[in-house]
């Protein structure tokens, strides 16, 4: 009685150790999406940043996302040195001129002018609901996202992005 005992809590700590090491559905998911972002030339990396202070709230709220970032290949140096860096989050807050509702600063507010805003609100729009934050650099642009879509939803990031590299702001 006692060998079987112990030959069904070995067996069943052996299927545990197992089942315990494979990738739940979100993670195989999360692989493919990150695979595909690969083949349409995002570099993805786990960043956390902070993000503006919401209206109403005593502290910043830090985000930690994937960040989906496509280089600025191919840019000219005179260009890339007049880019000045910005980043806007979808939390509400005071710095927010410019940006459609629900989208507020936290670098680079009354940097870019008025065309620049009204592009920059036109691909906000059309990003998924849990892209939490967008940044431009001299070097990248990227989105801080949530990976709760599709490979439509990276595809909708990836023309927002490449919109605004195109438009080198």
């Amino acid at each position: 009685m006692w060998k079987w005992a112990i030959i069904v809590l070995i067996m069943m700590s052996l299927v545990g150790s197992v089942m315990w090491a494979m990738p739940t559905r979100r993670q195989t998911e999360q692989g493919h999406l990150r695979a595909r972002a690969r083949t349409l030339g995002f570099q993805v990396q786990l960043v956390t940043l902070t993000g503006p202070r919401a209206s109403g709230e005593a502290e910043a709220e830090e985000f930690r996302r994937p960040a989906y970032r496509l280089l600025r290949q191919g840019v000219d140096a005179r260009v890339r040195e007049r880019l000045q860096p910005w980043r806007v989050f979808r939390v509400r807050s005071l710095a927010r001129e410019g940006l459609p509702d629900g989208w507020s600063w936290t670098i680079g507010e009354r940097q870019l002018g008025a065309g620049q805003l009204k592009q920059l609100a036109a691909v906000l729009e059309t990003l998924p609901g849990d892209v939490v934050a967008v940044e431009s650099t001299p070097i990248h642009v990227s989105a801080l996202w949530g990976e709760h879509g599709s490979v439509e939803d990276l595809e909708r990031i990836r023309d927002g992005l490449q919109q605004i590299i195109k438009q080198d702001f």
